[in-house]
């Protein structure tokens, strides 16, 4: 998703709305939608026919969706404007080193684990449709007492074409092994009474397919093959709190399909068996993008987080970690409804105080989901900080409610 793009790219894609017509659609072509909506409730209306929402303005959204979605906007009168995406102007460069398809993210996480070995493990804890192992790398400054220190957990990839969102947990990764082997006093010291976990990729067969070609596909779901012979589920639609009760799709077509039922694939089984294992997690940030975005639950409801304490620890963890990265914090459900997300199973099942991060650019005209690599660096610099917030505070996270006058380390500044 994103969100706020430029009015003059806006008029220009308008516009050049008639060239991109002119490309004959295949049977399973998606298009890029400009679709009128001006609350949360019509744009859950668009999430609800299947269609991914991926720019919120205040009169119209911008979203994926195949021929079934378009025509179904249609005849509900809200389509404006509709191209073919295999036309979009705003591809990724073929050839982009810096980012890491599965086999070198497995080589990755080997290396930070074979040069580190004193503070890393690395474990799959599954694997895919398609038989990937899903890689997550541990690291403690005391591996061997781990599971009794407090826990965060990181990951990455739920949707396969938000490749950025893959490189940052591999960027937090070596960043905190690297610190701490340089002897970095704020790191080490992190480090030596937490237990961190780092999935970069949930999705490594979506991910995969996405490149395949040499030419990105536009792929958000998994690999599973459907009863109807398409492909994929929604990895971020399929967990179990409020699984099906709005803002995704029964569509096996759908961009949103939340699948046959919840955790019906390995990949979130998964993260939920994994999950469900770590009685020390209290905190969880799952990166996605795109948006500039720090949203928290719910997501499945208007309603806000019932506990006053829990909600004012989301808000208040939002509001700081915005303050490093310039993103725009909120209750995920100020967008639209979406239920069967990762941050809402995460709190409602286990009260592990759990965000999504919908990480830069801000919109499709500034890369969108292929914003080029030369991004990465800024991406990680934003968002390093709240990171290590998140470690911090994961022993307890009403600590953030406490006197803003309390320092810790490079937070104080923000914090007085």
């Amino acid at each position: 998703m994103v969100w706020q793009p430029k009015l003059s790219l806006i008029f220009l894609f308008v516009m050049l709305t008639p060239v991109f017509l002119r490309a004959e659609p295949g049977p399973t072509e998606r298009y890029w939608l400009k679709i009128g909506a001006k609350n949360k409730v019509e744009r859950t209306r668009v999430v609800e026919t299947g269609a991914s929402l991926e720019i919120a303005k205040d009169d119209y959204v911008i979203a994926i969706g195949d021929e079934n979605q378009r025509e179904q906007l249609e005849k509900m009168g809200m389509l404006q404007t509709s191209y073919p995406l295999s036309t979009a102007p705003f591809d990724f460069p073929q050839e982009d080193s810096q980012f890491h398809d599965y086999t070198e993210i497995v080589a990755e996480l080997r290396k930070i684990a074979s040069d580190h070995p004193n503070i890393t493990q690395l474990t799959s804890i599954g694997k895919s449709v398609e038989g990937r192992d899903i890689w997550k790398i541990r690291i403690s400054g005391d591996l061997k007492n781990a599971s009794a220190l407090p826990a965060a957990i990181f990951m990455g990839g739920h949707h396969a074409r938000e490749h950025v969102s893959i490189e940052m947990p591999l960027f937090l990764a070596r960043h905190l092994v690297e610190k701490h082997a340089a002897g970095d006093a704020e790191v080490t010291r992190l480090l030596s009474g937490r237990d961190v976990h780092i999935i970069p990729v949930v999705n490594p067969d979506g991910a995969e397919h996405d490149v395949s070609t040499g030419s990105y596909q536009y792929w958000r779901k998994n690999r599973g093959r459907n009863e109807n012979g398409s492909f994929g589920t929604d990895l971020n639609r399929n967990y179990s709190y409020l699984w099906g009760m709005g803002g995704s799709s029964q569509n096996p077509d759908a961009e949103t399909y939340m699948g046959t039922a919840p955790f019906s694939e390995p990949e979130t089984r998964a993260i939920r068996d994994f999950v469900d294992a770590q009685t020390n997690a209290t905190m969880l940030l799952s990166f996605h993008t795109f948006s500039e975005l720090i949203l928290y639950p719910w997501g499945g409801t208007d309603d806000p987080v019932a506990d006053e304490r829990d909600r004012s620890v989301f808000v208040t963890m939002a509001k700081t970690m915005a303050k490093w990265n310039n993103y725009a914090p909120m209750q995920s459900s100020e967008l639209y409804i979406a239920t069967g997300d990762t941050a809402d199973w995460a709190y409602a099942t286990h009260n592990i105080f759990a965000f999504t991060f919908e990480l830069d650019p801000s919109d499709m005209f500034n890369g969108g989901f292929y914003p080029g690599q030369a991004i990465l660096p800024e991406v990680f610099r934003k968002n390093l900080q709240p990171c290590l917030y998140m470690i911090e505070y994961a022993d307890n996270p009403y600590r953030v409610l406490q006197s803003r006058s309390q320092t810790y380390g490079l937070r104080s500044p923000l914090l007085d």
